[in-house]
């Protein structure tokens, strides 16, 4: 399965937040929207970063109390590792375990289309294996 395909069953909805925007902004909307990470992006389209609840952890531990009134953009993690929609649910994982990052932005033709969890491959994986036995067992006890 192809990311593409993943997002057109999961949705493509991103929420982003802007570089100066406040960590306690940031913190507000990930509760809002039950979700571990949003994107950095001034336009909704492109990428400048991304700050996850793992970001905020490591700057809390550093900065304390003045960490929640500074600029998400001091704190977004940055290189962004993105995923193409054309790319396979496994070469995503791989990216996703060799990177140690459990979120991947979807781009197509240099615009924001979409945002992959880990949780949504492991997801898809499970479906998939599930799917396999199903069809092992069928297989097997000759229905």
């Amino acid at each position: 399965m192809r990311i593409g395909d993943l997002l057109e069953r999961k949705g493509s909805a991103v929420v982003t937040i802007d570089g100066g925007a406040t960590v306690a902004e940031a913190i507000a909307d990930l509760a809002r929207h039950g979700i571990g990470a949003l994107v950095v992006s001034a336009d909704g389209e492109h990428i400048d970063g991304i700050v996850s609840e793992r970001d905020i952890v490591r700057h809390l531990d550093r900065e304390r109390n003045d960490l929640l009134d500074r600029p998400v953009r001091a704190i977004m993690s940055t290189p962004v590792h993105t995923a193409d929609p054309a790319d396979e649910v496994g070469t995503v994982m791989a990216t996703m375990t060799n990177e140690r990052v459990r979120h991947l932005p979807v781009i197509r033709d240099g615009t924001l289309v979409g945002i992959v969890s880990i949780g949504d491959v492991v997801k898809h994986t499970i479906e998939q294996l599930e799917r396999d036995r199903k069809l092992l067992e069928d297989y097997i006890t000759a229905r």
